[in-house]
């Protein structure tokens, strides 16, 4: 199946897309540096994105014609600067909100489903009547906003549209999630909003699929049973104490059907040291690692904290690890990358500042391949019933 990512950024959501069976017809990102590394990933026997068409454009200029009636899935991140908690919080009245943009891609290409991602911030109150006006419009993309129509005006015609319940053009069944990308495999606490739309004529049943990884498992692996000191070979007297009241975060359904949540120790533990010498690629020290009020290091043997980005690369007092001794030192570009679930093939060409800024912005590689595979089952359950006839003419609602 096809796949078409606006918004690209580094490559995360297009790679776990990939890596779920969808093939990209296209990457579209206008930020220089961040094609710069997409390009560089696409070249070379054990590229990444071997021979993938990266297109440094702008959405809003981006020409769409030749992706008609091709694609199968649209899939973004559109810029989260207007929503983000670190941001000016400016949602709507921020001019780098492209959600509107998005609306109309999806307008355009009318593809079968769509996966869209963004900070959990999108759901504070501040913005419960905008985002509900992202859902109504990704509900009915062909309902465009009048010249000259603002978005009260527009929401509400689409309120209407929506309860009159007589609509019998295309328009997409959505919905969405906050979703922790620890219980899906990665080895950090990163919450965001998923979106996932399919069109109407796709009469397949779908939900969000179910965590594979719990915090439960993980205190049971460590405090109980202690598989995930031996695993790491961590001698008994060097073990921590198990905290107050973790039996509270163990329930025996997790521990018999979900794994534990990864942690940095499980992520990073085989590489060097950065502040020796090593060939390892992207793994270098960077000095200037700080303690703020409020912001301090991640824990070797916890997923880590979000990793974040600026608009200049890594905010103060973020993206550390706490080493054994109690000091902090920035993760290298290697290692959040791989906090990330990035491959280790996949490299980061650019500066360090712009390398940890395109990771912070990244969606993780090892979420986006669980929600891809399951939105791609579904799509495969609709071809093999539209083949054999089993789909009547469109319903209405």
């Amino acid at each position: 199946m096809d796949s078409l990512e606006l918004f690209a950024g580094a490559g995360g959501l297009a790679i776990g897309l990939h890596k779920a069976g969808f093939r990209p017809l296209a990457l579209v990102e206008r930020d220089k540096d961040s094609c710069e590394t997409l390009r560089y990933n696409t070249v070379g026997n054990s590229a990444v994105m071997k021979d993938w068409p990266i297109q440094e454009a702008d959405v809003t200029k981006f020409d769409f014609r030749p992706y008609v009636e091709r694609t199968d899935l649209i899939s973004g991140g559109p810029p989260c600067q207007p929503f983000s908690i670190g941001g000016k919080h400016q949602g709507s009245a921020d001019n780098r909100d492209m959600f509107p943009e998005t609306v109309r891609v999806v307008r355009h290409l009318r593809p079968r489903a769509f996966i869209f991602e963004n900070v959990r911030g999108l759901l504070r109150p501040s913005f419960a009547r905008y985002f509900q006006y992202i859902i109504l419009q990704l509900t009915y993309p062909d309902i465009a906003a009048r010249n000259g129509e603002n978005w009260e005006a527009h929401v509400k015609r689409l309120e209407r549209h929506h309860t009159h319940g007589l609509y019998r053009e295309p328009y997409y069944r959505v919905v969405f999630r906050v979703v922790n990308a620890a219980d899906y495999g990665v080895p950090q606490r990163r919450e965001r909003v998923v979106i996932v739309g399919f069109r109407n004529d796709v009469q397949e049943d779908w939900s969000f699929p179910e965590p594979t990884h719990s915090a439960g498992s993980l205190s049971h692996s460590q405090f109980v049973n202690g598989d995930y000191w031996e695993r790491h070979r961590i001698a008994k007297k060097d073990r921590p104490k198990a905290p107050t009241g973790f039996e509270r975060r163990i329930s025996l359904f997790d521990v018999e059907l979900k794994q534990p949540w990864r942690t940095v120790r499980d992520a990073i533990g085989d590489l060097p040291d950065p502040r020796e010498p090593n060939s390892f690629p992207n793994h270098r020290f960077q000095p200037g690692a700080r303690v703020y009020p409020g912001h301090c290091g991640s824990l070797l043997d916890e997923p880590s904290k979000t990793l974040k980005a600026g608009d200049h690369g890594v905010p103060g007092g973020e993206n550390m690890i706490v080493l054994a001794n109690g000091s902090v030192r920035y993760f290298t570009v290697r290692e959040s990358a791989r906090l990330q679930t990035f491959p280790d093939a996949f490299l980061f060409p650019t500066s360090w500042t712009e390398s940890m800024r395109q990771i912070g912005n990244a969606v993780p590689v090892a979420m986006a391949k669980v929600i891809g595979e399951s939105v791609r089952r579904a799509l495969d359950r609709y071809s093999v019933r539209e083949a054999e006839g089993q789909y009547g003419r469109r319903r209405a609602v």
